[in-house]
This record gives C-alpha cells, sequence and structure tokens, in this order.
C-alpha cells in the first residue's frame, strides 16, 4: 500500500463516517511502507512486530532520538520514567521511536533500554519522510499524536517542565498546567521553595551548622544546580566561589544589611560522597544531598541543563534563570541581577564599545576579527576563548564564525593570528 493509496482510504473513511478507519489509516499513512504495516516491539531480542493498526485511539508518542547523542541519552531516562509511570496507570499512551543511528548495532544497543515500539531500522524511507513531515531539525525531539487529528511539537519540553502531569498532552491540559504554574510563581516565597515539612534548615560548609531557611529572608539569593562530575559545571564553579567572594567583600564596605546575597547549592551529584567531595569547595550553603525537593525545584525552575543559576530576590520571587550567563557577561557586576541594574550595565557595555577597535587580531584565531553587535550580526555565543555563553558585543570573524568576549580578546598583531593553525 502507498501514500496514494492510503489518502483514498482516508476520504472514503471520512465519507462512511468510518472513525476506526481514520484512525488507522492516518497512522498507517505516517508509520508503515508499502512492504510492512508492524511496528517492532520493546527490545532487541524480541522479534514480536506489534501491527500499526493496534495504536488505533491511543496517542500516539513520535520519539526522534539517537544512541550517539549525549542529550538523547539524557531525554531518554526521563522518557522511560514518565512511560512507565503511565503505562502502570493504564494510559492509552504509546512511543514510537524513529532512530538517527548511524549502524544497527547501535540502533539495537539504544532500543535495549525502550519498553516502547520501533520503526525498523532498515526502513530509511519512513524514518526521512516522517523528519521531513515534522520539520525535524534537532534531537532529541518528541512529536505527540492525538486521536483527534492534533499534533504537538514540543514533547521533550513538557515531559521535563511537566512529566507525567502533562497527560494526555493537550491544549486544555497545558493551559491548566500553566495557571497552576503560574499560580504557584505568584505566591512563591523562600521558605515554600526550600523547606519541606521534615526540614526547614540548609547546610554550611562544615556540613553540621543547620541554618534556618527563614534566616534568608529579605536577602537575594542564587540556587546554584551544578553536580562534580559536569566538566562545564568545574569550570564555572571556580568563577561563581570568585565572584561570591568579591559580592559579598563589597557589601560588607557598604554595611551589608537586607540587600544581601547567598548561594544555596542544589546538588545532581550522583553519590553522597561525590557530594561531600564538591561541596567541600564551595564557600556557601547547601541543600542535603539526596534532599527530595532538589528534583521539585529542578522541574519547578524547568532546570534543563548544568551548571544553572536560578536568582531569587528579597522578595522570595524569581529575578532570572539566567544568572550562569549574567556573572559571565557581568561578573560581579551583574548583582543584584534586576532589571534596572541590567539595563544600567547594557547602557555602559554600549558606551564601552565605542571605545573598542572596530576589528582586531585574536591570540586563538588567524583571521581578522570584527566587532559586532545583537543588532549587527551578534547575539547569544560561545566565547572560542573561555568557552562561556555570551550575547550582546563579540568580536566575530565574519567568515567562520569565530567569537570571543570583548574582554577575552587577547591581541595579537597580524603576523602573528597568521601563523595560528588550529583554534
Amino acid at each position: 500500500m502507498d501514500l496514494d493509496d492510503n489518502a483514498r482510504n482516508l476520504v472514503q473513511a471520512l465519507t462512511n463516517g468510518d472513525a476506526e478507519k481514520i484512525s488507522t489509516s492516518r497512522f498507517s499513512s505516517l508509520l508503515a511502507s508499502k512492504d510492512r504495516d508492524y511496528l517492532l516491539s520493546s527490545t532487541a531480542q524480541d522479534d514480536q512486530q506489534v501491527k500499526i493498526s493496534d495504536l488505533e485511539g491511543k496517542v500516539i508518542g513520535l520519539y526522534f532520538s539517537a544512541n550517539w547523542y549525549p542529550p538523547c541519552r539524557n531525554f531518554n531516562k526521563v522518557l522511560i520514567g514518565v512511560y512507565e509511570q503511565l503505562k502502570s496507570n493504564g494510559s492509552n499512551f504509546e512511543i514510537v521511536f524513529v532512530s538517527s543511528d548511524e549502524d544497527l548495532s547501535a540502533f539495537n544497543s539504544y532500543r535495549e533500554s525502550m519498553p516502547w515500539l520501533s520503526i525498523p531500522f532498515s526502513d530509511l524511507e519512513t524514518k526521512k519522510a516522517l523528519n521531513r513531515k515534522f520539520e525535524v531539525e534537532g534531537i532529541p525531539y518528541l512529536i505527540i499524536l492525538q486521536p483527534d487529528g492534533s499534533t504537538l511539537h514540543d514533547g521533550v519540553e513538557l515531559i521535563y517542565r511537566y512529566g507525567i502531569e502533562a497527560f494526555p498532552f493537550t491544549e486544555e491540559k497545558l493551559e491548566e498546567l500553566r495557571r497552576e504554574e503560574r499560580m504557584k510563581h505568584e505566591s512563591q516565597t523562600l521558605t515554600n521553595l526550600l523547606t519541606n515539612p521534615g526540614r526547614d534548615y540548609l547546610l554550611d560548609q562544615t556540613m553540621t551548622r543547620k541554618v534556618p531557611v527563614d534566616s534568608l529572608i529579605g536577602k537575594t539569593i542564587g540556587l546554584y544546580f551544578s553536580a562534580q562530575w559536569c566538566f562545564p559545571c568545574a569550570k564555572f564553579t571556580p568563577k561563581l566561589i570568585s565572584i561570591y567572594q568579591k559580592i559579598k567583600q563589597s557589601l560588607e564596605g557598604k554595611g551589608g544589611g537586607v540587600e544581601d546575597f547567598e548561594i544555596v547549592f542544589v546538588s545532581n551529584d550522583r553519590d553522597q560522597s561525590s557530594f561531600d567531595s564538591y561541596y567541600g569547595t564551595m564557600p556557601w550553603l547547601a541543600l542535603p544531598f539526596g534532599d527530595p525537593i532538589i528534583r521539585t525545584l529542578a522541574k519547578y525552575f524547568d532546570v534543563q541543563g548544568i551548571p544553572c543559576l536560578i536568582i531569587i530576590g528579597p522578595d522570595g520571587k524569581t529575578v532570572t534563570k539566567q544568572g550562569r550567563n549574567l556573572i559571565n557577561l557581568y561578573q560581579e557586576n551583574a548583582y543584584p541581577f534586576t532589571d534596572a541594574k541590567l539595563e544600567s550595565l547594557e547602557k555602559e557595555m554600549e558606551e564601552e564599545a565605542k571605545r573598542l577597535p572596530r576589528s582586531n587580531y585574536h591570540a586563538g584565531h588567524r583571521h581578522e576579527l570584527t566587532l559586532v553587535s545583537e543588532g549587527n550580526g551578534g547575539g547569544p555565543f560561545i566565547c572560542c576563548d573561555c568557552d562561556e555563553q555570551g550575547s550582546g558585543w563579540a568580536y566575530q570573524c565574519l567568515g567562520c564564525g569565530y567569537e570571543v568576549h570583548p574582554r577575552c580578546m587577547r591581541a595579537v598583531d597580524p603576523a602573528t593570528a597568521a601563523s595560528v593553525t588550529t583554534h
């Protein structure tokens, strides 16, 4: 059966008012080929074939993913947990894996971890057609198909943000969740963020003294999501420690008061010893390792990657989720991270940029770099010198995209730059 046959079947089903044929024909046109009307069952060792017609009336997730890509493997673990909870609850949900793996061995290895269905690795045409139809530009990608024909394209974000609560992934359900989320943020306080019924304290650097959460009320607080195993965290943490100490020294010089600053470590470490070792390098407070509120906070703030620095204002409300980026851009001057402060810093950066050379050569790159802003070809970037995120002004190679922060501009003369052979 080809796509034209499926289209004719769909028209006939619509004409006859046959809901079963509509559903079956719709999924067949997406997931079947002229030689195949089935999907593979959950594991590589099991040759069982599941008829596509068995998906009739279900909410379907088309899961575009690959074994070779770490963000896919990370999301896969989360998705498996949600899927198994939904199946155990009797929810009418199924997932179909659309592989971007490079060979059959990788496909089979990845599929062994998956409790759902898969399109056969050999069916390249169907996989290509699905990627084209849903305009898949990056993975992991999760498309939600409803029995009524409606489609949602942001399944990965919804799973990360809401977990099983997002089911059945309808607009009505998502609006209900967004409404609840708005209400939570409006009623947010430092106490309800950081305490639970069995704990109203944080640990200090000695890990022996308990610091009451209520003692932080009225201060600007940074929630630092990080882990020892994370390489970007290992690079950012020393920088954050230095900035933290500079902010504290500045506040002390001004007399401190309610506009004080504190950071709370929210650990993503894998075991107690890693937590103890990593936290031992930090001068601030921490949630106890493994505290259940850690997962709640990550979900509440939609933390999809670490390191992440969330800033809470003296009133207990969220100031920004971009604390890491602001530290990279403005160092200790970012404090207290408010819109008014950032607007002032942006104006200062504009004035400083007027005094910078329009072009220059960097010690790490052979081509001439041009000063650009967000308005004339710049924008969010990763600095090729310090490997940290930047935005706004940058020195950019217009030919190959090499970019550095203006403060990372280690200028050299053109002859020296010409001798550089690598980035």
